[in-house]
């Protein structure tokens, strides 16, 4: 199952996410609290989708090709990182 320890920043203002998880049981806390839940599904190219929501409905969605995690919010704000 795809997962392990994420380290995320959003590209504009550097708010940063991190957290743990495999496959349907992510779990990610951002720098203000916001807890944001998700799942990862890896594909037969072997990229992983990452789905992703926190209490208040905001979305994070995106995939990774083994080395760099990109992912949008619902506002079109793009978060990097990588998964350890």
């Amino acid at each position: 199952m795809p997962g392990g320890f994420f380290h995320l920043e959003e590209e504009s203002t550097k708010t940063r996410v991190s957290g743990y998880g495999h496959g349907d049981h992510i779990k990610l806390k951002d720098e203000y609290g916001n807890i944001w839940r998700g799942s990862a599904v890896r594909n037969p190219d072997n990229s992983v989708v990452y789905r992703f929501r926190d209490a208040n409905g905001h979305t994070l969605t995106g995939v990774s090709d083994n080395t760099v995690v990109t992912l949008r919010d619902e506002k079109g704000k793009t978060w990097k990182g990588f998964v350890d």
